[in-house]
């Protein structure tokens, strides 16, 4: 089942936790893994889930199961985490450095998922921010190794430049006649 919005949602910092929650009403909250240094100033402070958090959320919530077979539980907890890094992370500089560039061009749009190769690893990325020429994407896989002594975990962000994506390879079905 999925977690649809209502009126009651509303962003927090936990402070027991030092990361950005969200509120689901009197008996839920989510944590996402975003801690203070990263967040904007607002997401410091209780604040509503707009109606602009509520369809980029929904948004998610269709494209997400059509792309990855994934449970219902790691849709919403997806979904959520992307929403929190679209509107309350901090703009960041692309570190593209630390990934190959890619062999083919892509049409980058909030939503659509890469991958990204660096040190021999590739991992699954989420695009949740999209500009002309970088998009800050969430990490998917379980963690997305930068060097040996920095490795970025399941749903941490960071922007690459365009270049760097590579398309997901579809499987081709072969017919024989």
């Amino acid at each position: 089942m999925l977690l649809m919005p209502n009126k009651d949602w509303q962003w927090e910092y936990n402070e027991t936790f030092k990361q950005l929650s969200i509120s689901l009403g009197s008996e839920m909250e989510f944590l996402t893994p975003y801690k203070s240094k990263s967040l904007i100033p607002d997401a410091l402070v209780t604040s509503e889930f707009s109606v602009d958090h509520a369809k980029f959320y929904i948004n998610l919530l269709e494209k997400l199961p059509k792309a990855l077979k994934i449970s219902d539980a790691a849709v919403v907890q997806t979904a959520l985490n992307a929403t929190a890094a679209h509107f309350m992370i901090k703009p960041q500089m692309p570190k593209s450095w630390f990934f190959e560039i890619s062999q083919e061009c892509v049409y980058c749009d909030v939503g659509k998922l890469f991958s990204l190769n660096a040190n021999g690893t590739s991992v699954l990325v989420l695009v949740v921010e999209n500009s002309l020429q970088a998009a800050l994407v969430m990490v998917l896989s379980r963690e997305c190794p930068l060097t040996e002594s920095k490795v970025l975990q399941q749903f941490d962000t960071i922007k690459v430049m365009h270049n760097r994506l590579n398309p997901l390879k579809k499987a081709k079905l072969v017919v024989a006649a």
